[in-house]
């Protein structure tokens, strides 16, 4: 395992795509809307993203064909965008990033379409709620199992379950670079925390089984029992007097 140690200037580097990517996702969010398609929203991020001197590191990765991710109600992650409208009622899950002066920017969050269930709210807040805490575990000295076990407890002390099979993990100038972070785990296992360390944190979280299986199309992951899923990231710096949320809207 090489985990690439960032310094200052690099994660001011970082900082400024991580605010676009979350600016992008913020944008795009407002207009996931009843009627809208996810290839209308995957045309306004990639006009977003270009109008800011940036780019997609989703496009052609792997032969991913879209800028961004869009995973409805019982899609997890890795949906590609396409032209089957949002309804009234709907969670959806758009997965953002950008690629400026080298650097990358991952982000993602669930948003409701008009008027949504309370078990679709109510799981939405678990798993935001979960993001955080693991966030607050990333201190110096800590390991990645401290941070998925934070994850993994708050969950399912809810009732819910955390996608196994999905990790979150480093970002750079590579949008998968060492270390893994899994959303689950036992504390004082994994890799140990250092400064200058930065990753996305990414829960993905089930309202039932923690199973899923991959659809034909070889990218989008959706729940085995076709319950809900939700699923929020943050590319984050690890520094000597605590963690940084480095995708900030501000």
């Amino acid at each position: 395992m090489a985990i690439i140690i960032k310094n200052s200037n690099e994660i001011k580097l970082m900082r400024k795509s991580g605010r676009l990517a979350q600016h992008t996702l913020n944008s795009l969010a407002a207009e996931a809307v009843s009627g809208a398609t996810p290839r209308q929203l995957d045309a306004s991020a990639r006009k977003m993203l270009e109008s800011a001197g940036a780019r997609s590191p989703f496009l052609g990765y792997r032969g991913y064909p879209a800028t961004i991710t869009v995973s409805v109600n019982d899609a997890i992650v890795h949906g590609i965008p396409n032209d089957v409208p949002f309804a009234g009622g709907d969670i959806v899950s758009l997965d953002v990033g950008a690629i400026l002066n080298g650097f990358i920017g991952d982000t993602a969050g669930t948003f409701p379409v008009g008027d949504i269930s309370e078990r679709a709210r109510r799981l939405m807040r678990v798993t935001l709620e979960a993001l955080h805490l693991g966030i607050k575990a990333a201190v110096v000295g800590n390991r990645t199992g401290d941070i998925g076990w934070v994850i993994q407890n708050h969950v399912e002390c809810h009732g819910y379950t955390v996608v196994k099979a999905l990790v979150g993990h480093g970002v750079g100038r590579s949008m998968h670079e060492d270390p893994q972070v899994p959303n689950h785990g036992k504390p004082g296992t994994g890799v140990k925390l250092k400064p200058g360390m930065t990753f996305a944190i990414e829960p993905m979280v089930n309202e039932g089984t923690d199973d899923v299986r991959q659809l034909d199309d070889k990218w989008t992951y959706v729940t085995a029992d076709g319950k809900l899923s939700a699923h929020y990231e943050h590319t984050i710096a690890v520094l000597s007097d605590g963690p940084e949320i480095l995708t900030r809207d501000d």
